[in-house]
């Protein structure tokens, strides 16, 4: 059951079996955490994972028709509308084209894409979702507007530049080229209205998906260009929803653009200038609110529950800095271990922060813990936020993979079941047809083929015996029959590389070929 979930992530009939996940998002309701479903992205394989919180498991995997890849996903708008995910490396949008790097400018292209979500369903529904083209100047996070910027989404980018790299030919390296302009631009994108011209028939059919063009965004009004301080990392758009903090990671400074003012200069017509597609782009001046010297590298920002006052992560300088957007000060500043990336405050970037703690998810451990080989844990810390002056609280080592966004959620909002009803199949949340109840466990066998109708109770499995034939499929359906919380059962046949986890009133299935002559044991693993 949950293969078949994973071959939902298959890519042009590739099997993939990893992922580089990166930013999660819980559903919300009116800008708050609502605890229904998570979503989270895979930026090595374009794709969006739909888990439902009240069995915390993976219902949906959809990947994106026409990104090669993806950072700033996933995203959510104030009522979980859409799930936002956006391009980085630009490719030709059309599947299996290739075009050379001296076309990159012409035949490259970004975007940003709208999955819509079918609360009611607990899935994405792909022939309702949409994506906006986009220039290729390698697109980065996004955030949904809140409040009187709702109905809105802003999405970064760090290579507006459109450099290619080719540093083996006696270029400069990927990064310089994409770091010789002082500023690159934030994405002002009216999605509401988006969505309105998609649904009047103005998007055109890419790889069978609907894809808003930029001539027809421009032409409309609802796509518009704010330069921001160079190579940003993160854009975050503040509680009441008024500002949009974004961090030039190669500038010292966050700035604070202002949505009021981005809105005036729409209105009036006032912009500066042009980008090589058209674009409109508004004056940084006739846009930002202010800007604030933090420290070196500054990256991601979270809010507090206390009003106008913000966290931002400063990689290279490894620290905490804690501000007033609205005065435009320094608060405090706390060291933290080592090169941090993304931090959390509790609920922080929803429209009602809780405030009280913030974890720092830094990069680098090196002397933190007890050394365990050349690969270091990530190192988490928690950090105490309630008053003036930060605290640090707690470390936590964290195996694997290079740490980035994370999100919180007050565990009174969850609701998680403890059972499910006799015969579900968790995957679907409909009755498994494989489901059978105490006394009408059966094996069928019809030609090669074997079927397997078994239960699992304290502390056994029915049936106890399975006969096959060299060279049958077997499928074997499990029903835990158990009714008590925490009673989960698991199941394993010796050397066949099968095992399945069945919480009390799930039913699974677990398929093989037996293709050995021999004895194989199967048992109960939980």
């Amino acid at each position: 059951n949950s293969k078949a979930v994973l071959n939902q992530g298959n890519i042009d009939g590739k099997t993939i079996t990893w992922g580089d996940t990166h930013h999660p998002a819980i559903s919300e309701t009116q800008g708050k955490y609502d605890g229904q479903f998570l979503f989270i992205n895979d930026k090595a394989n374009p794709r969006l994972a739909v888990i439902d919180l009240r069995d915390f498991e993976t219902k949906q995997i959809v990947v994106n028709p026409i990104y090669k890849s993806e950072h700033g996903g996933a995203f959510v708008t104030p009522n979980t509308e859409y799930v936002i995910e956006a391009a980085q490396y630009a490719s030709p949008l059309e599947n299996k084209r290739f075009y050379p790097l001296e076309e990159f400018n012409e035949k490259y292209r970004g975007g940003v894409t709208y999955w819509k979500f079918d609360r009611k369903e607990g899935r994405i529904d792909p022939k309702e979702s949409f994506s906006l083209e986009l220039p290729p100047y390698s697109q980065d996070l996004s955030d949904a507007g809140k409040g009187p910027s709702e109905g809105w989404s802003f999405t970064n980018s760090f290579c507006s530049e459109r450099y290619v790299g080719g540093i083996e030919k006696g270029r400069p390296p990927y990064e310089a080229g994409c770091s010789a302009k002082d500023t690159d631009y934030l994405h002002v994108i009216n999605w509401k209205k988006a969505a309105e011209l998609v649904a009047a028939g103005k998007a055109k059919k890419i790889n069978g998906h609907n894809v808003l063009m930029m001539e027809t965004a421009v032409k409309e009004g609802i796509l518009f260009l704010v330069p921001e301080p160079k190579s940003p990392h993160g854009v975050d758009v503040t509680p009441d929803g008024k500002f949009m903090i974004v961090s030039g990671k190669l500038d010292t400074h966050v700035s604070v653009y202002s949505f009021e003012k981005i809105q005036a200069a729409i209105k009036a017509g006032k912009f500066e200038s042009k980008d090589p597609y058209g674009i409109p782009v508004i004056g940084l001046k006739d846009a930002l609110q202010t800007q604030v010297q933090l420290g070196l590298g500054p990256l991601h920002t979270q809010y507090d529950s206390k009003p106008c006052l913000a966290y931002t992560s400063l990689y290279v300088d490894s620290q905490v800095a804690k501000w007033n957007y609205c005065e435009g000060k320094v608060v405090d500043k706390l060291s933290v271990h080592y090169n941090i990336g993304h931090l959390m405050t509790m609920e922080g970037d929803s429209v009602d922060p809780k405030g009280r703690y913030l974890v720092a998810l830094n990069k680098l451990s090196i002397d933190r813990f007890t050394p365990v080989g050349p690969l270091h844990p990530q190192n988490h810390q928690l950090i105490d936020i309630s008053n003036d002056k930060m605290q640090l609280l707690y470390d936590m080592p964290l195996p694997l993979g290079e740490p980035h966004y994370v999100v919180a959620i007050e565990a009174s909002k969850l609701k998680p079941g403890v059972r499910y009803k006799v015969g579900t199949d968790s995957r679907t949340d409909k009755p498994h047809p494989g489901a059978v109840r105490a006394g009408e466990e059966k094996i069928v066998k019809k030609g090669n083929k074997v079927e397997v109708f078994g239960t699992l109770i304290r502390s056994h499995i029915t049936p106890e015996t399975i006969e096959a034939d060299v060279g049958d499929e077997v499928t074997i359906h499990l029903t835990n029959l158990e009714r008590a919380q925490d009673e989960t059962h698991g199941f394993t046949v010796s050397t066949y590389n099968t095992h399945a986890s069945v919480e009390p009133g799930k039913t699974v299935t677990v398929k093989f070929k037996a293709d050995k002559e021999g004895v194989y044991p199967y048992y109960c693993t939980e």
